[in-house]
């Protein structure tokens, strides 16, 4: 059957939608799927080295969530602006890809202001997109001095399902503990359940982890909006996929041993790395690769992931990896069940 964007509709209810994370990262609730069986299990994270043997290998996504959502005050009529820094295009001119609500207020050669003092400019130079912009920033002190002034005026870029306002717990908890090379807008969600604790009881049981680099971009929750999936474009995604990252997968898949990608970007550079006589090679590059079933995966044969929005990408990549049938199953007991769903949401694990 051919798939279509309607096949991955369900009804989510608003109570189902995490508003805040749980008191401990790894307290959230983890399904445990098998696809071979169809069995379905209820447990918590902190359980998830049960489910793995020694020697079996974990592949963490290290990217960086940057405090990306701004606010400025438009020239002349003061008019307040949300900008949200989308990727930095040119680091010397300070050119950056940005989307701006409400979009119709804003036209090329617009000045926005930020800061209480106005002591950032930026200057509006192309429209890219209804609601992209590119701007440029008006400042003269060094590089340095630029991203520090854009860290303290940017706020941690919460997604727009999380309707509360920002609390001082999101800028750690919006942020897994592997985060280390900033760029992302989005946090890699399956990674945040991870706790030190957890690491510690995964290392004592000798499962290996190895980190990757994809910066989420919006692309990935853009929605789909083509009812035949094959002309979906997502944007493209800068992903780093290390040397000796490249060498423990490829030797973990010849000794028959367990590959479990931790969140759909992961699954998605893996599979976008070139692929060789069964051997993956390390390289970075950018990314647009669009998974829905059918689709056979080169690499992970294990997943862990959130419970994501009707007709998203996740939610189609996950139906890849476990089949469409048992996918939709396993969302309609998760509602039945109250997992809590999207960024702040509970996980499940796809064996």
């Amino acid at each position: 059957m051919k798939m279509k964007l309607s096949h991955f509709g369900f009804e989510l209810p608003e109570s189902h939608i995490a508003q805040h994370p749980v008191d401990f990262r790894d307290d959230a609730r983890l399904m445990v799927v098998t696809r071979e069986t169809g069995t379905i299990e209820h447990h918590h994270f902190r359980d998830l080295a049960n489910f793995f043997e020694p020697s079996d290998l974990l592949v963490i996504n290290n990217t960086k969530v940057f405090p990306a959502r701004m606010w400025g005050n438009k020239e002349k009529t003061g008019a307040l602006i949300e900008v949200f820094l989308l990727r930095e295009l040119n680091s010397e001119s300070r050119l950056w890809d940005v989307l701006v609500d409400p979009a119709r207020k804003i036209r090329i050669g617009n000045k926005l202001y930020f800061g209480e003092d106005d002591s950032l400019v930026a200057e509006v130079i192309d429209n890219t997109t209804s609601r992209g912009r590119t701007l440029r920033f008006l400042f003269d002190g060094s590089y340095e001095e630029f991203r520090l002034k854009l860290n303290q005026m940017g706020e941690t870029p919460l997604p727009k399902h999380i309707t509360r306002p920002l609390e001082a717990e999101d800028e750690d908890r919006y942020q897994s503990i592997f985060a280390k090379v900033e760029g992302a807008v989005a946090a890699p969600v399956a990674s945040l359940h991870f706790s030190k604790n957890l690491m510690k009881k995964l290392e004592i049981k000798g499962i290996d982890t190895v980190e990757m680099t994809m910066h989420v971009g919006l692309g990935t929750f853009r929605q789909v909006e083509v009812e035949d999936l094959s002309k979906h474009k997502m944007e493209s995604e800068q992903y780093w996929l290390y040397p000796e990252t490249a060498e423990r997968v490829n030797r973990a898949k010849g000794e028959k041993r367990r590959v479990c990608a931790v969140g759909t970007s992961v699954i998605r550079s893996l599979e976008s790395a070139g692929i060789t006589d069964n051997r993956i090679k390390s390289g970075n590059g950018w990314t647009s690769k669009f998974i829905f079933p059918p689709y056979k995966f080169s690499v992970s044969n294990s997943l862990i992931t959130n419970f994501h929005a009707p007709q998203s990408t996740m939610l189609m990549l996950t139906a890849a990896f476990a089949s469409h049938e048992l996918t939709m199953e396993v969302y309609h007991t998760a509602i039945k069940e109250n997992y809590r769903f999207l960024s702040y949401g509970d996980a499940v694990l796809f064996l």
